[in-house]
């Protein structure tokens, strides 16, 4: 069960908003992590505890291809992404990194800034604290699980999870 306060991002948030280019030459995610979302959040990295939750429309981490994005998410101790939409780059190395995501439009709609959320990865069920209302997510298989579990697709690997 994933738990936490509330951040929450508009529609179509690119990779370059997620983490400007200009710190592109690191794979750190404690540095990467440090401008996170600099650009529409400056406190951003500051106010993120570990567990807490992202929630963003649709079109998640368009842009690039560069595993960064996620990388400073999951840096900054975010323990889950849940939006409308991801772009299918994002979507993949979100995976292949370890970090959680979910889609789940109506979620989007219901749940504000700031509410304390619990997600239940097992079942898919999103339950924000704050409101009391349920939203159902479609979870992923278990052998996705293992490999966000495992920190992502080489960790997986190497523990012969998948």
């Amino acid at each position: 069960m994933l738990k936490g306060k509330v951040f929450k991002f508009g529609d179509d948030i690119d990779t370059d908003i997620i983490v400007p280019a200009t710190y592109l030459s690191t794979f750190d995610q404690k540095e990467l992590a440090k401008h996170c979302m600099e650009y529409t959040n400056p406190e951003f990295y500051k106010e993120v505890k570990e567990g807490d939750i992202v929630v963003a429309g649709k079109n998640f981490g368009c842009g690039s291809s560069r595993e960064h994005a996620p990388i400073a998410i999951k840096g900054c101790g975010v323990s889950i992404v849940i939006a409308k939409s991801f772009a299918r780059i994002f979507y993949r190395n979100a995976l292949n990194i370890g970090l959680y995501i979910l889609e789940c439009p109506e979620a989007v709609d219901g749940i504000n800034k700031g509410d304390e959320v619990s997600v239940d990865v097992d079942t898919g069920v999103i339950t924000d604290l704050t409101s009391g209302a349920t939203y159902q997510a479609q979870p992923f298989p278990k052998f996705i699980q293992n490999i966000i579990e495992c920190g992502g697709l080489i960790n997986a690997i190497k523990a012969k999870k998948i």
